[in-house]
């Protein structure tokens, strides 16, 4: 198993997306937090600070990040419903997870923040209509992103970091 995208790489639609698999993307991304939250339940600050893979960030890391990457999601989709392809700004993700927050932090700040953050994200893109999915942002190194890609995107990061958790979770015994 490739434990770095233990879920596969992810693939940018060639098409726009259609209504249920919209859906289910937006349904994804309403189920992430608890999967997160069941996964670390229970799991000691040893286990938290254990790396998913040789060089990777540990599960601590991890969940501080969904937030911070998801956050940046959202406030994208509103920027791309409400201006014109807007250009937005990258974040070096790398090295906001080793800021002394995303090392020793608890987790629970994160996973309550998801929580909010999706609640708030699912009811705004349950709201949009389809035509407004076909909106999109210029990324300054993917280029134009709709928001269709952006949400297949995103419902694939949850997962893609939910598997990593589980990668050390699935591993305590």
């Amino acid at each position: 198993m490739d434990r770095q995208f233990p879920i596969g790489k992810f693939h940018r639609p060639l098409v726009p997306l259609e209504a249920g698999a919209r859906a289910a993307h937006v349904d994804e991304i309403d189920r992430m937090p608890a999967s997160l939250r069941s996964l670390v339940a229970g799991l000691t600050d040893a286990q938290l600070d254990t790396p998913y893979r040789a060089g990777g960030w540990t599960v601590r890391q991890v969940v501080h990040h969904v937030p911070e990457s998801h956050m940046n999601a959202y406030v994208r989709f509103k920027l791309a419903v409400t201006e014109d392809t807007p250009l937005i700004k990258t974040y070096e993700e790398a090295l906001w997870a080793e800021l002394p927050d995303a090392r020793t932090a608890p987790i629970g700040m994160s996973l309550d923040l998801l929580d909010a953050l999706h609640r708030r994200w699912v009811t705004f893109l349950r709201a949009l209509p389809d035509a407004a999915f076909q909106k999109a942002y210029k990324h300054p190194e993917l280029g134009v992103v709709t928001l269709d890609t952006a949400l297949a995107l995103y419902a694939w990061h949850g997962k893609h970091h939910v598997a990593h958790v589980r990668l050390v979770a699935g591993a305590r015994g």
